[in-house]
């Protein structure tokens, strides 16, 4: 849905801060702003896509769909990222879904008004070249992850993730869907979310989890997290020290 808003004179998302002036202002007449609604889908496995978003707020969930139906969650794209991939590498289709997993905005642009202005601004397709390399390194540690670590130690992870991109403390999360990103049944997802309450590292109530203790949380995830934000600090010439998280 489009909204009926004048595009703000700094854009939110990461990657649209990082360009020159003069890249921004030539990309700006292309990008619509856009509501991005809790469970659309953006990017469909296997069709053409119309458009790529540069997300402004909320997360998307990047997720590889089963025969059977069932999906787990290999990636997740905030205001640092991008969704459409697939056009800056010359393709128009991937085999992953694009779900809104935290309800937000974005700017769109067309597939074809991207991939033309990719060809004008050399520096922008440097960009998203690394942070392609980047959100392919988070969507390989998610695949480690996921097969090798306890499941309270990658939840701990998901919820830091999702907490960087959530623009607060408190966001809307179910035991199902939980279940999904982290590719386990639902007792699994309720058993390790009670260590971490017990801990006194969340609040989990009536689907709405809330980040309790920020830096306890970080201790309990397993050293995925750190590697993943580290690559995504580097992209934005962030220092040791320095963090990319919402606050």
């Amino acid at each position: 849905m489009t909204l009926s808003i004048v595009p703000a004179a700094s854009p939110r998302n990461r990657l649209l801060q990082a360009l020159p002036p003069g890249d921004l202002a030539e990309l700006w007449p292309q990008l619509e702003p856009v509501e991005l609604t809790l469970r659309e889908v953006l990017q469909v496995p296997e069709q053409p896509m119309e458009a790529a978003w540069f997300v402004e707020t909320g997360m998307v969930s990047m997720i590889a769909m089963l025969e059977n139906g069932d999906g787990a969650e290999v990636g997740i794209v905030g205001n640092e990222g991008l969704i459409g991939l697939p056009l800056l590498l010359d393709d128009d289709r991937d085999d992953l879904e694009g779900l809104v997993q935290m309800a937000g905005t974005a700017f769109r642009i067309p597939a074809n008004a991207f991939q033309a202005v990719l060809e004008r601004l050399p520096q922008l397709r440097r960009l998203l070249n690394r942070y392609a390399l980047v959100h392919y390194g988070q969507v390989a540690r998610t695949g480690a992850c996921n097969g090798r670590h306890h499941t309270d130690d990658r939840l701990a992870r998901w919820l830091l993730m999702a907490h960087d991109r959530a623009g607060g403390d408190t966001f809307p999360i179910t035991h199902e869907m939980l279940g999904m990103m982290l590719a386990v049944r639902r007792a699994g997802v309720t058993v390790a979310a009670g260590v971490l309450q017990k801990a006194g590292l969340i609040r989990y109530s009536g689907g709405r989890i809330t980040i309790t203790d920020r830096p306890g949380l970080e201790a309990a995830s397993c050293d995925c997290y750190g590697v993943t934000r580290r690559a995504k600090d580097r992209l934005f010439g962030l220092g040791p020290g320095e963090h990319s998280y919402w606050h």
